[in-house]
Formats: C-alpha cells, sequence, structure tokens
C-alpha cells in the first residue's frame, strides 16, 4: 500500500477532471454492471507511464466530439479491494497498471494495457480511445 499523501495529487489528477473514484468493490459492481451506455475505467499508477501517458492520454480524448457515458478510476496500490474487482471485469487480460478500459453496457469492448501505454505519447493513448469512443459511445 502506498502512504495516501503520496497518491492524493495523482488521484486528484483524474477525480478533478470528473472521474469518479472507485474505493470499494460494491463500487465497481455498480459501476460496470449499472452504467447503461459506456464507461471509461482508469486503472490509475504511482508509475511514471500514468503521469506521463495514461493519464493526459485519457484526459486529451476526452476532448472528442463522443465521449462515454461515465468516468471512473481505481489506483492500484491503493484500492486494493476495488482495484482486485475491477480485474476481474478485465479478464482475459492480466493485471496492468496503468490501464484504461471502455465498458459498453457491462461488456469490455476496449482494453489498453500497460505495454501499450509504456513507450507512446498522451497523443497517442488518446486517439486510440477516439477511436473506440467514435465506435461505441453516441
Amino acid at each position: 500500500m502506498y502512504p495516501p499523501d503520496l497518491v492524493a495529487p495523482m488521484a486528484k489528477d483524474l477525480t478533478d477532471f470528473g472521474f469518479e473514484s472507485l474505493n470499494s468493490a460494491e463500487e465497481v459492481i455498480d459501476a460496470v454492471e449499472n452504467t447503461e451506455g459506456t464507461l471509461l475505467l482508469v486503472v490509475n499508477s504511482v508509475c511514471g507511464c500514468a503521469a506521463a501517458n495514461a493519464r493526459p492520454g485519457a484526459k486529451l480524448a476526452l476532448k472528442n466530439e463522443h465521449v462515454p457515458d461515465r468516468l471512473a478510476t481505481v489506483f492500484a496500490g491503493v484500492d486494493r479491494e476495488a482495484t482486485g474487482k475491477a480485474r476481474e471485469y478485465l479478464l482475459p487480460y492480466p493485471p496492468s497498471s496503468p490501464s484504461i478500459a471502455l465498458f459498453k453496457n457491462g461488456k469490455l469492448v476496449t482494453m489498453i494495457e500497460r505495454h501499450q501505454i509504456e513507450g507512446r505519447s498522451a497523443y497517442q493513448i488518446a486517439d486510440d480511445l477516439k477511436t473506440s469512443f467514435d465506435e461505441h459511445c453516441s
């Protein structure tokens, strides 16, 4: 577990942008299973690629014409219960943080894993997300 003071600014980076912080398994279940339409879920992390690529990429993608109906985040290494439950919904993909997933009516339709985040710019990640938003978000 990471100290709360250490991760607070990293979590705030997304929550200040409209992402709902999911802190329990029940909140994750509700978000995935009860969101009508689309849900963008960011598995946040303390690593450099989360700071430089994943979080900025997710936020840049939201400047698209089509965007998800709901935005949520769990924090790996902090919200253990919530992250564990989120990862169940992300199967068959292995645990990956950071990662970004798009669900439509509770079904996983897009998954961007850490290896697709590392070494890529926030703009490239945003472009991948925008393509998915255009396909699945109306």
